[in-house]
């Protein structure tokens, strides 16, 4: 109760991060590195994989920079049919060229002999979007809601992801989800699903039946490694809808989400409660995490530190 009552009163504050080391990323040595540089960085919220690997890996993280305690809060993600956030890529070696652009272009380092390492992908589909001849392909990872219930107890919040335009089946999902998970449940939802008035209705009634929910204003997800205005643009319109709306939880914003965001949040006023990101985040120490003995190593550990406090300073303050 101690931690749930935490939890509320950190989204309560209006300077939340929670830094995403990716729902479909199953490179549980990553995660707990990313989670051991942040939360020393300050960051303390996390989402990661729905599976215990991953949740273990955080909670590795959390002990190496001693924060494993009641004021640093897991979230893990589930979704719905086909959700972009679950994708995994795959080459068709008969296809290939062996150009090496999707080489040069994966944010995870996923591609090597022109293989992709499932493990390591995360669904951005940026190794397809660049292949000139056409010989990346993607496909789901689908699970059923029952492979999660036994994850529940060990998290602090659920991330419901929505991708399907299929009203019937989210909410099939949501009676199921909230049955079985009685903590935090975080509403990821796009924008570009629905119509205005068929979204705002959807949460509302989703809100309606379970009020202890947040919602993830999902603008273009995995697309703001680069840092620029224009990939934050949906995500900030549309919590700027739902907030218009009165619709009474907690949003947060994901999906091209990096430090324009939290500028353009104060330069237009909109009050919400975090910002979640993950792109730009994990690109910012992307050459530190590869390392095989980072978390071995002061100097290096020492080094990415720096960088990971200015950037949980700048979206926090």
């Amino acid at each position: 109760m101690i931690k749930a009552q935490n939890l509320v009163n950190y989204l309560a504050s209006k300077n939340c991060l929670k830094i995403i080391c990716g729902a479909n990323n199953e490179n549980y040595d990553e995660i707990k590195k990313i989670v051991a540089l942040y939360s020393s960085a300050g960051c303390k919220f996390f989402d990661i994989n729905a599976s215990k690997e991953a949740i273990l890996a955080a909670i590795e993280g959390l002990k190496y920079s001693n924060c494993y305690d009641s004021e640093h809060f897991i979230c893990v993600s589930v979704g719905t049919k086909d959700d972009v956030h679950f994708k995994k890529c795959k080459i068709n070696i008969d296809l290939c060229k062996k150009c090496g652009i999707c080489q040069k272009v994966c944010p995870q380092s996923a591609i090597q002999g022109f293989k992709i390492d499932e493990k390591k992908c995360i669904g951005c589909l940026k190794c397809k979007n660049a292949c000139p001849v056409g010989a990346v392909s993607d496909f789901c990872i689908e699970k059923d809601f029952d492979d999660y219930f036994d994850l529940f107890p060990l998290v602090d919040c659920v991330e419901y992801h929505i991708s399907t335009p299929n009203p019937d089946e989210i909410m099939q999902k949501w009676h199921k989800l909230i049955e079985n998970y009685k903590g935090l449940i975080s509403i990821c939802i796009n924008r570009s699903i629905f119509d205005e008035k068929t979204t705002l209705d959807l949460i509302k009634k989703m809100i309606d039946i379970y009020p202890n929910s947040m919602i993830q204003a999902d603008g273009k997800p995995m697309s703001g490694n680069n840092n620029e205005y224009n990939t934050t643009l949906q995500a900030l319109a549309f919590a700027d809808l739902i907030l218009k709306s009165k619709i009474n939880c907690p949003v947060f914003l994901s999906g091209g989400t990096n430090l324009k965001t939290k500028e353009l949040l104060k330069l237009f006023s909109i009050d919400a409660a975090g910002i979640s990101i993950g792109s730009y985040a994990r690109k910012i120490v992307k050459d530190y995490i590869n390392l095989d003995d980072f978390l071995q190593n002061k100097n290096k550990f020492n080094e990415a530190l720096v960088i990971a406090k200015e950037f949980v300073l700048s979206v926090t303050s």
